[in-house]
């Protein structure tokens, strides 16, 4: 590639100040794939706080160094902490007419297919916002530019609409890191469930929403499974993409009863994704004709600037980056799929990797064997250890160190050895893992207090926010969590407020605790039995007052322990 530059950018929290656009019209937050909330950037690859949900994106203001330009360098999506970004960029020579051949938005942009109404009230004004913040175009180009290329290949090879290139602009700005308030993760912001529907394996070690190929790959899986659901019409599609195919279903369903038109303009949606489609024609619009609209489009070189190679074993990501010449941060940017310090045991043993770096990388790991990629400790069972502590000491798994000492279950003998695997660097080193993008946001000041606590059995957001009087959404977002998400169990879950209350000694002291229902049981005995109200009982465990009790039945119930 001849015309690359590498920009030094400096992410240092106190060094950035933040602001914020305001959303195009009409754009609350979209629902995601059936459940999940759209988002603008949610900013984990920026460590920037996101405190409008219902901005296009949080921008972010940092002191920039440019470099020297530098030949040779691959584009790299930019990581949490202070490394560099390589960016591809054209020469500012005027682009001739063969640009298609030269410039990837071109490419996309000459294969648009849809009919864009002329007037139309709700496109207008998503085009007005988009034309008033060229500066949005410019930032999300950057995040695209290392994956657009493969994005469009595919969607050439299938057939596909070429406007669905912008998608990921209107789903995520192209932030592979992007996780809703709705569960939706990753650049095309699938749901857990949606995502496991269209091949997205989701594991401890590895999530591929967040994996550029694996969820490019279920992208085209889903669009094309709602385009024949909706006999061919895109932008019901669409619409069903954004808010679920049931609610598109029963719009069109309607209409038709009522004789009205069906088309997506005539139908009675949620008002997110009234705003969602028109967004995304918005754009492709302004790219079509960035001429009559004066519009700045960023140039991205038509040409591919990653491979895809197979390792064939789990490695470290560590080892894996100095293979390629590479920092961990730049690694994890171009494999955001992968939550830990190595890849999935169990795979995928894929790695996305600049082009200028496979050639060397593939040579160094043809000489590194398996048992080499990672790095191994003897641990000796002691009083008190688990599988599962273990694995925690050593940021494992427990199914990893089952199957590293052949074990069949969890059973452990005091003085016995155990070979488990461990990462070759300090873990804040892998500065794009799941546990360090949770630590930065967990650490953003929101307000004077900070409180940890530590998740106990029967634990939900909603309890936590409650007792501490902050709104679950505001916890939630702290913790880089949606509001239903299940807690786990010995997790810290940390609560920024301005009311710390006096210490108390007279106050209750509350636990929840797990009572199994037994034969003759009934809720106003177990209320006197726990001294607190059948009502309560009822509202801590959501019962039916149809419903009778069954033996064996757990119930959650909160006890104040110096009562009780």
């Amino acid at each position: 590639m001849k015309y690359i530059a590498i920009i030094s950018i400096s992410l240092l929290l106190s060094a950035c100040q933040f602001t914020q656009q305001s959303a195009g019209p009409d754009s609350t937050i979209p629902q995601t794939n059936q459940v999940a909330e759209s988002t603008g950037v949610k900013n984990d690859i920026f460590a920037c706080d996101a405190t409008d949900n219902t901005s296009n994106e949080n921008q972010t203001t940092c002191s920039v160094e440019h470099s020297q330009p530098q030949e040779g360098v691959a584009a790299l999506i930019h990581p949490l902490n202070d490394i560099a970004i390589r960016i591809p960029l054209v020469p500012e020579a005027k682009v001739d007419e063969e640009e298609s051949e030269t410039n990837l938005w071109q490419r996309i942009s000459s294969q648009f297919t849809f009919d864009i109404p002329e007037a139309q009230p709700r496109l207008d004004a998503q085009k007005k916002w988009f034309l008033r913040h060229p500066a949005y175009m410019g930032r999300v180009s950057k995040r695209a530019s290392p994956f657009l290329y493969y994005i469009t290949e595919r969607l050439e090879q299938e057939n596909m609409p070429m406007e669905l290139a912008l998608l990921p602009i209107v789903e995520s700005a192209f932030d592979p890191f992007a996780y809703s308030h709705g569960r939706a993760s990753g650049m095309w912001q699938f749901i857990p469930s949606t995502g496991k529907r269209f091949g997205m394996k989701q594991t401890w070690w590895y999530d591929g929403r967040r994996d550029v190929i694996a969820s490019t790959e279920g992208a085209i899986k889903y669009l094309k499974y709602l385009h024949k659901m909706f006999d061919g019409d895109w932008l019901h599609a669409l619409a069903a993409y954004n808010s679920g195919e049931g609610r598109v279903m029963r719009a069109i369903r309607k209409n038709k009863k009522a004789g009205k038109a069906t088309d997506f303009w005539s139908l009675a949606l949620p008002k997110e994704t009234r705003a969602y489609v028109p967004k995304l024609l918005a754009l492709s619009k302004i790219l079509s004709d960035k001429e009559k609209y004066n519009f700045a489009w960023p140039i991205i070189p038509n040409t591919p600037v990653v491979e895809i190679v197979d390792v064939g074993s789990q490695i470290d990501l560590a080892l894996a980056a100095k293979m390629a010449g590479l920092s961990i941060g730049e690694l994890q940017g171009l494999n955001p799929g992968f939550n830990r310090w190595a890849t999935d045991p169990d795979g995928p043993h894929t790695l996305l990797l600049p082009l200028d770096k496979t050639e060397n990388f593939k040579q160094v790991l043809a000489k590194t064997s398996s048992k080499d990629r990672l790095n191994w400790v003897r641990h000796q069972v002691k009083s008190g250890d688990s599988l599962g502590v273990i694995a925690q000491k050593y940021s494992s798994s427990i199914k990893v160190i089952q199957q590293v000492n052949n074990m069949k279950g969890n059973r452990i003998i005091i003085g016995d050895y155990l070979l488990v695997p461990v990462s070759l660097k300090q873990l804040d080193e892998y500065s794009l893992s799941a546990d360090q993008r949770l630590a930065k946001i967990q650490s953003i000041e929101r307000a004077e207090h900070k409180i940890v606590h530590k998740v106990s059995t029967g634990d939900t957001l909603w309890d936590i926010a409650m007792a501490h009087k902050v709104g679950v959404r505001d916890l939630a977002k702290w913790n880089k969590m949606a509001p239903g998400d299940t807690l786990k169990i010995d997790a810290d879950i940390v609560v920024w407020t301005n009311n710390v209350p006096t210490p108390n000694a007279n106050a209750p002291i509350v636990r929840n605790i797990t009572y199994t229902v037994r034969s003759g049981d009934s809720l106003a005995r177990i209320a006197g039995k726990f001294k607190v109200s059948i009502s309560e009982i009822k509202k801590w465990n959501k019962l039916n007052k149809n419903k009778y009790l069954q033996p064996g039945q757990k119930l959650r119930i909160k006890v104040d322990v110096t009562e009780t």
